[in-house]
């Protein structure tokens, strides 16, 4: 077993294969990355029928594990001990759980196929120290001290925070959010389909988790799916899985995420990005619960729970043909808009703890408490990122440790949109020059953008190239200047064209 362990890991821990070789439970060692390191003969045993060579063994975890990896980092930097997925094995899946090995960045993951199934646990209490921080540091802009309830008690006029799990917390302090919490929590129980709405970085999936934590009498994983990470072939075959043969290098078969999420939740991050043909297919889930593989002839049936959610105008989305109608009515059963941060002001006292909590732990540094005049500028900063951009200020904050540092950028970027948005009295207003930069830049990338889209018919690849900028930073540059795909014109018909020709290759 020695000479198929990876010369890498030999190197570091020498006695790693002859230790574990010796452990009856199947084993597996990955690094960060996802990189498959180790594998005990146990475990080859139960994950690969065909032997243990090196050509039949995958080459990152992420093909035999039902969660995303990220997921399970950051639970364990969070402070979770283990953290409980199933894996793909050549029976089928496979309880398991995965623990940090000891001053080392290895995780090792522990298989029970003997055991009961184990999953995610669902946290209901907070950490006395968060909790403490929160009712105790903090104020709110009227000066009075935050008054904070968990998730039992009368919480009809107190400060509300459940535990999600995952280092994630709802917060409900405006009256908004407490009448979204009290409705959410009300049909949780229900297997029902709920659509989120709202803009980019508001917190949807805070809400989707929410549900799913109250939901007791479903024992299945939240599993994350980002509908516009992938493209829709990749994305099909990511949801419903695929059998071996249905497509060149499907070389075994694989489960897709709604059976990794059966009877539990599975949660479709922007879902106007999928494709309209894969709308098609998700509505008869919908509808039945039933699917069938890429390839394959038998049906296959799952209880699962979906959210679905979008920053983008859904009406505007069915107007341009983008988003299938009777797709949207069959998830809008139970509808919740998320409002933005700008109109829940009662919730960033909460959040600057919270990530304030999270980030002097990660970078073991000692930033300031935040003084009232920082909390009230906070409060005034209108927040267009919403709860991400919040939360990238204060790590910024606790990285510089300058609370007048971080204290000018809220004032500029305070004025900077007060200056554009407000022009003054017959635009006689005096304004500060960084804000005046920072208004004529945006106002021609915005303009530079448009032009590149409209040469390029929406072709935004294409027009990353014009622009000489990565594709990356083209979609961030689109979301930030209000750039949405319900907005191309000619969306509709070329995704018809694109799908008419997938369809006429498929029957060749």
């Amino acid at each position: 077993m020695l000479d198929q362990m990876p010369s890498e890991v030999f190197s570091l821990l020498p006695a790693l294969a002859v230790v574990f070789d010796e452990i009856e439970h199947p084993l597996l060692v990955t690094d960060r990355a996802g990189r498959l390191l180790y594998a005990n003969p146990e475990a080859q045993d139960l994950l690969w029928d065909d032997g243990p060579e090196k050509a039949a063994r995958p080459a990152f975890v992420g093909e035999i594990l039902g969660t995303e990896l990220e997921d399970v980092l950051r639970a364990l930097e969070a402070g979770a001990s283990s953290f409980a997925v199933e894996c793909l094995g050549a029976g089928g899946l496979i309880p398991a759980r995965v623990r940090r090995l000891p001053k080392s960045d290895w995780l090792l993951i522990q298989m029970s196929p003997a055991a009961e199934r184990e999953y995610e646990p669902r946290p209901t209490r907070l950490r006395e120290d968060f909790r403490d921080g929160l009712a105790s540091s903090l104020t709110n802009h009227n000066g009075n001290k935050v008054t904070l309830v968990e998730a039992s008690g009368n919480t009809e006029d107190r400060s509300v925070c459940d535990d999600v799990g995952e280092g994630l917390y709802f917060f409900a302090a405006s009256p908004v959010m407490k009448k979204i919490r009290k409705q959410m929590l009300r049909i949780a129980s229900v297997n029902v389909p709920v659509l989120i709405t709202g803009e980019s970085g508001s917190g949807k999936e805070v809400i989707a988790r929410l549900i799913h934590s109250r939901c007791a009498g479903r024992s299945g994983p939240f599993v994350k799916v980002n509908c516009a990470a992938l493209p829709g072939e990749l994305l099909e075959s990511e949801l419903f899985g695929y059998e071996q043969g249905a497509f060149t290098g499907a070389g075994r078969a694989k489960p897709g995420k709604f059976e990794f999420a059966n009877h539990g939740t599975i949660f479709l991050d922007e879902i106007a990005e999928m494709s309209t043909h894969l709308q098609s297919k998700l509505l008869h889930v919908l509808q039945d619960g039933r699917f069938s593989r890429l390839g394959a002839r038998q049906v296959t049936q799952v209880d699962v729970r979906v959210i679905a959610a979008t920053n983008v105008g859904v009406h505007e989305a069915i107007r341009q043909g983008q988003f299938r109608e009777d797709l949207y009515y069959r998830l809008n059963v139970v509808p919740c808009h998320l409002p933005p941060l700008r109109q829940r002001t009662e919730e960033i006292p909460m959040l600057f703890r919270l990530f304030l909590d999270r980030y002097r732990k990660e970078f073991g540094e000692d930033a300031p408490e935040p003084s009232a005049r920082m909390i009230d500028a906070a409060l005034a900063y209108p927040w267009p990122g919403n709860v991400r951009e919040l939360e990238n200020f204060v790590k910024r904050y606790v990285i510089l440790a300058s609370e007048e540092d971080s204290l000018r950028d809220l004032l500029d970027g305070t004025a900077s949109r007060q200056d554009v948005s407000e022009p003054g009295s017959n635009g006689h207003r005096p304004q500060n020059m960084k804000s005046l930069v920072r208004g004529l830049k945006d106002e021609a990338e915005t303009k530079a953008i448009g032009e590149a889209l409209r040469q390029t018919n929406w072709r935004r690849k294409d027009t990353a190239r014009i622009l000489g900028i990565s594709y990356k930073a083209l979609l961030y540059k689109m979301r930030q200047f209000g750039f949405s795909s319900a907005a191309n014109p000619v969306a509709g018909e070329r995704q018809g064209a694109e799908r008419g020709l997938r369809e006429t290759t498929v029957a060749n």
